[in-house]
Order: structure tokens, then C-alpha cells, then sequence
């Protein structure tokens, strides 16, 4: 029996993909197993020793100790491309509401109440002050062509935009929707865009790259959308822009103190994937993610493991998350035929410095094997399934 807690409000849709036969579902537990997450901030909780996964029911894991988890063995999941539509929707809003200036309008509306007859007289005169360019036959960069951003692109064609991506890591060959190019030099997108909207990770490489120097590049009409994360665009760099008339507006789904009520700054409280059928998708994807690891060792979707996933072939499964260094494999596998068992199927993949191994095994392991696996330098934690 496993037992699963939550931090936040998890859809049923997900929850109830969870057999209660072999899942507890329990919010108050101090030793879990597994742990599904939104937004809660897990940097200070203490991860009990029973813990073996969390599944973050989105994609951004900022709130999650990612290098802790690593060093103690616990696999970190998130949802990627679960809430792409819902956010595609909202950016393609933002497009809209950044260039007629209809939040302003709407605000001025709400002025003009008490006027009586003469509403539609006080409209049609002050009406002028809110026209703003369509979007059609305008230029979007779009930074980032991963789930969200391809949809983005996709949606922008549509509209009949001309849609430039720029994403360095995009495989080669990889087949986009006519009327999306690639120029992967943002020095030579940054000039022509009328819109900018941003899909990448939170990283040392792209904290911040809407700042003084990237602006200068820009057009002084030039729109940017910011649904991805608040810390890519230096707030006081676009609070000089909009008030020096070198940007027309900043649309964002991370509201901070610094850019709410600036004039030209449409703040969202991050409503992005704030729609049912994205958490739906997100904790249905999160628990299939959790059950096919915890049942079978199975992993997709990690954020601090690799990808390893394979068929059952014996008696018994062991699982081995270990440090990526030489001999590792040999010294697992010669561990367990020295007890006598033998390896029916054995996978092994790497991220970066660690590796994860799935070993079929032909009878069920006695204790001794795994703590001899488990005594091995370099060997994090160890696991059998049968």
C-alpha cells in the first residue's frame, strides 16, 4: 500500500486514477510516499525518509529543492504541455488586450456611469484615446518553441501573424507550422518584432533577458507578454521603458509590486493555467506519472532523473539510483549475480552526474542483496518491486 499526500487542492480527475486498493490518499501523513504539488513551497520542508517521488502538477518546479531531492533519491516529476492550452489562450488575450488598450478602456467605462443620457455622446468622443493597432500582419517573436510556444505560433498564424521562433534547442527537423520561421539570433529578432512573448525556463542564462540592453534592440512600439516567469524581465527595466516611450506595453501573468499600476503594464494574477480542464489534465498526467514509478520504476517526465522505462520480463525488479561514474554498472551487476540471482533485463540511463538503473531479476531478492547494492559507493537509494 502506498500512500500519497497533497499540498494543494488536487483535481479528482487525477486523484481517482489512484487504485484504493494499493493508494492511500492522505493529507496529514508525515511519511509518505509520494507527494503531489501545485504551487506549495517545498525549500523548507523536511522530506521524510519514506518519501520516493513528488509530481508537480504543472511545469515550473521553482518550488520544489530540486538538488535536495537528488541527493536523496527522490524522483521529481512535473506535467509538461498538461496546462499548454490554457495558457495559449491567455496569451493570445494578452495579444489583444496589449494592443487596443481595452483594460484601460474598460476602466474608463466604469468613470462614465452617473452620466445618464449622455453615455453614448461622452463614448463616442473619448473613444479615440483607447484605439490601438490589430495584430494582423504584425510581427510576433515568439521565445521559446517548446508545448506553449508552438501553440502560441500555431494560434498566431492563424491570425495571420508573422510568427519568427527562436529556440536553439529545437531538434533538428523538427516540423512546425507553415508560416513559423526560425532565426535563432535574437539580436537580429529583437529589431523587427511588434510583439515579444516569452516561453523559456527560468535559468541563469535567461534570468532577465528583457533589460536595458535587450530593449535598446527593440522597436519603442514593441509589446512583450511575459507568461512564463516574472524573473525573465528586469521590472525596473521595463518600468524606465514604458515611462521613456521606448515600449508600448508589458503584459504579465507574475504581478510584483514594482510594475502593478504602471501605466502601460497589464499585471494577471497568474491565471495562466487557471482553468479546470488544465488542472484536470495536469494531476491526471502528475498521477500517471507517480503509479508507473512506484508500481514499476518507470520514469517520464523527471525533472532530476532520466528517462528509463521498460517492460517487465522477471520475477523481481530492482531499481538503482546512482552517482555517473565508471564501473558503477559492473560493480550493480556483479553484486547480484555474487548473491546468486540472475538478470533476466537491466536498463541504465544518465542525466548529467547521476543515472538510474532497472534490473529484472529472476527471483524475488533477499534483503541482503539490496543492502549490499545499497553499500556500494556511489549508490543513492535502492528499490525492489515485485
Amino acid at each position: 500500500m502506498f500512500t500519497v499526500k497533497t499540498l494543494n487542492k488536487i483535481s479528482n480527475v487525477g486523484l481517482s486514477k489512484f487504485d484504493e486498493a494499493k493508494y492511500t490518499i492522505d493529507d496529514n501523513t508525515q511519511s509518505p510516499d509520494a507527494i503531489m504539488v501545485r504551487s506549495a513551497a517545498m525549500h523548507d520542508m523536511e522530506m521524510p525518509e519514506s518519501l520516493l517521488a513528488i509530481a508537480r502538477a504543472g511545469a515550473g518546479v521553482n518550488n520544489i529543492p530540486i538538488p535536495k531531492c537528488t541527493d536523496l533519491g527522490i524522483a521529481v516529476f512535473n506535467t509538461p504541455g498538461a496546462n499548454a492550452n490554457a495558457v495559449k489562450e491567455l496569451v493570445i488575450c494578452g495579444l489583444l488586450l496589449a494592443s487596443r488598450k481595452v483594460t484601460k478602456a474598460i476602466d474608463w467605462c466604469k468613470t462614465i456611469k452617473d452620466e445618464g443620457d449622455n453615455v453614448g455622446k461622452t463614448v463616442e468622443k473619448g473613444k479615440s484615446a483607447f484605439a490601438g493597432p490589430e495584430i494582423k500582419g504584425k510581427t510576433l517573436a515568439v521565445i521559446g518553441l517548446g508545448a506553449i510556444g508552438r501553440l502560441v505560433s500555431e494560434a498566431a498564424v492563424d491570425l495571420g501573424m508573422n510568427v519568427i521562433g527562436y529556440d536553439p534547442f529545437l531538434p533538428a527537423g523538427a516540423s512546425l507550422k507553415a508560416g513559423i520561421t526560425v532565426n535563432n539570433n535574437l539580436d537580429e529578432i529583437f529589431p523587427v518584432a511588434d510583439y515579444i512573448t516569452l516561453h523559456v525556463p527560468l535559468t541563469p542564462d535567461t534570468k532577465q533577458m528583457i533589460c536595458d540592453e535587450s530593449i535598446d534592440k527593440m522597436k519603442n512600439t514593441v509589446r512583450i507578454l511575459n507568461f512564463a516567469r516574472g524573473d525573465l524581465a528586469d521590472s525596473q527595466a521595463v518600468v524606465n521603458a514604458l515611462e521613456e516611450g521606448k515600449m508600448a506595453a508589458y503584459v504579465t501573468d507574475f504581478p510584483s509590486a514594482d510594475i502593478i499600476g504602471i501605466d502601460g503594464v497589464i499585471a494577471i494574477p497568474h491565471l495562466g493555467a487557471s482553468t479546470p480542464e488544465s488542472e484536470e489534465n495536469c494531476a491526471s498526467m502528475g498521477a500517471d506519472e507517480l503509479i508507473d514509478y512506484l508500481e514499476n520504476g518507470n520514469i517520464k517526465n523527471s525533472v532530476n532523473l532520466p528517462s528509463v522505462s521498460m517492460a517487465k520480463t522477471g520475477v523481481a525488479r530492482i531499481t538503482v539510483i546512482h552517482k555517473n561514474q565508471p564501473n558503477m554498472i559492473a560493480t550493480i551487476t556483479d553484486t547480484i549475480s555474487r548473491d546468486g540471482i540472475n538478470i533476466a533485463s537491466f536498463e541504465d540511463k544518465n542525466r548529467g552526474e547521476i543515472a538510474y538503473s532497472i534490473i529484472d531479476i529472476d527471483e524475488t531478492p533477499a534483503q541482503k542483496v539490496l543492502d549490499d547494492i545499497t553499500a556500494i559507493n556511489g549508490v543513492i537509494k535502492v528499490r525492489s518491486i515485485y
